[in-house]
């Protein structure tokens, strides 16, 4: 719990990145998630596992690519707790057993 920002790729569900990414965010930074057009189930499975490791949704951003018809999501959440010590979990649980 160190950095203002951490920021993640769409490289796996957002609950899993969340454990992954808020335990280095600092209470008052944030944490962006890249995600794809399609990111609102994904955001609302999400929603106890970012309260968990003390986040709260700040923001979405939608982010057209020029000259594209491709649109990425930036999910954008603000740290306002700390995260429990236990988390993040060892390698390969959270993907396994997500907190949702």
């Amino acid at each position: 719990e160190m950095y203002d920002v951490a920021v993640s790729r769409a490289v796996a569900n957002l609950a899993v990145l969340a454990e992954f990414c808020m335990p280095f965010v600092k209470v008052g930074g944030v944490f962006v998630a890249l995600k794809s057009r399609s990111y609102e189930e994904e955001l609302d499975q999400a929603q106890k596992a970012i309260e968990t490791f003390g986040g709260q949704v700040k923001e979405v951003v939608r982010v057209p690519l020029p000259e594209t018809d491709i649109e990425h999501t930036l999910i954008v959440i603000e740290k306002v707790a700390s995260t429990p010590s236990k988390y993040p979990r060892k390698a390969g649980k959270p993907a396994k057993n997500p907190i949702v």
